[in-house]
């Protein structure tokens, strides 16, 4: 496979990269898809994955009627389906279930956004399950939607100045929402405080001229994929960095695919020590189609793997011990998941890389474990004179500020 270097597709809607064919619950347990209905027409049901059994098995919930081909599906975390429609310039809402020999359906509401604005989306899967949002963006504002979990249908959380997209979950209480933000002609990623009625605080701003987008965030390890054209103006590039971290945001050479998009989409979780050692699986599109990529910050190299047959591209989940699972679907085998172990786990002889990673002050040793961190911690230690009380939720610490000169990595 020719090498090839990273270029986030700069599509506003979806925060940075190409859609994913299907969704997946935070945790892994459920996965939904709009599927085709076999009969050679255009038309499409909902199907609810069910991934967290000794094997996968879905479960199709069509309506009354087909689906459009632009309705967005999610699963929730007791097995529901979300389902998201456009009717009559207005974005209903309803929650689909399996009864029996047939679906049942549960409508929230709907929401009505101006007939000249991009519309409503929904937003990655919040952690837990229980509730999910949309942004709605409008030319001087966006607004964020409860759209399920709320007491009365869909509730108005927070208006944004600005125009918003993308969407990052930065914790596992679903509190820490960041999202790319565009004022004034460049977009920054900020992040809005869904306790704090919407507060807004700056996450990343690598330089005052540069486009700065969030794209991919781990709450355990609190490692985060950036996609900037800081390095290299008006080309946006990949680079990674931890919340909490003095760190400066890095951008890897070997993430430079020359001719492809490349989107990160899944992030191994559980490293809490060892940020550099998370496998980041990405996917790759290219001219001779799409495959994946498995890449660690402490490497200096991307895996390139062929993707299995019937992937539904884009979509996938990391297990804490390394394996990277990817849900398929074929004609033999309409529901399937393809298992495949991160290979080279660094650590070993073999698999350690040549050179240091770059001669400033500031890097560690790719590897090197750090004190675990959470989300804005600071390096105070603790008066544990007195007893005290339970911490409140961290913010996260802001990722700017760092000098250009060491942002790229040989």
């Amino acid at each position: 496979m020719t090498a090839c270097a990273i270029e986030p597709s700069a599509d506003p809607g979806n925060g940075g990269g190409p859609q994913a064919d299907c969704c997946i619950t935070a945790e892994g347990a459920y996965a939904a898809r709009l599927a085709p209905s076999g009969d050679g027409g255009d038309s499409w049901y909902p199907e609810r994955w069910t991934l967290d059994g000794p094997e996968p098995y879905a479960v199709p919930l069509p309506g009354n009627q087909p689906e459009e081909p632009g309705t967005e599906v999610q699963p929730m975390g007791d097995g529901r389906v979300l389902v998201h429609r456009i009717a009559a310039g207005r974005h209903v809402f309803a929650l689909l279930y399996p009864t029996g020999p047939g679906t049942g359906e549960l409508p929230l509401g709907a929401v009505e956004c101006a007939a000249d604005g991009p519309g409503l989306r929904l937003l990655p899967p919040v952690p837990g399950g229980e509730r999910a949002y949309a942004l709605a963006a409008g030319p001087r504002s966006t607004v964020l939607w409860q759209v399920a979990g709320g007491a009365f249908g869909p509730e108005r959380v927070a208006e944004i100045p600005g125009r918003c997209s993308g969407g990052v979950w930065l914790d596992r209480a679903g509190r820490m929402l960041a999202v790319d933000r565009e004022t004034g002609g460049r977009v920054k990623a900020v992040v809005v405080d869904l306790e704090r009625d919407g507060e807004v605080s700056p996450l990343l701003q690598i330089a005052a001229d540069s486009d700065d987008r969030l794209l991919l965030a781990d709450p355990d390890s609190g490692l985060v994929l950036i996609g900037s054209d800081a390095p290299s103006p008006g080309r946006q590039r990949l680079g990674w960095g931890v919340l909490g971290s003095t760190l400066p945001v890095r951008f890897p050479e070997c993430l430079r695919l020359p001719d492809c998009v490349v989107t990160p989409f899944a992030v191994q979780p559980g490293q809490v020590l060892t940020p550099e050692r998370c496998a980041v699986a990405l996917r790759v599109d290219g001219a001779f189609g799409s495959w994946v990529g498995v890449w660690r910050p402490a490497e200096r190299r991307v895996r390139h793997l062929p993707a299995p047959e019937g992937w539904l591209a884009g979509a996938g989940l990391w297990t804490p011990d390394g394996e990277l699972r990817l849900p398929c679907s074929t004609p033999q085998s309409p529901c399937g998941v393809a298992r495949l172990a991160a290979p080279g786990v660094p650590g070993t002889d073999s698999e350690r890389p040549e050179g240091p990673e770059e001669p400033t002050p500031e890097n560690t040793a790719p590897g090197q474990p750090r004190e675990p961190r959470e989300p804005g911690a600071t390096d105070t230690a603790p008066d544990t004179s007195t007893p005290t009380p339970a911490p409140a939720q961290p913010r996260p610490v802001p990722l700017q500020q760092a000098p250009l000169a060491r942002l790229v990595t040989k």
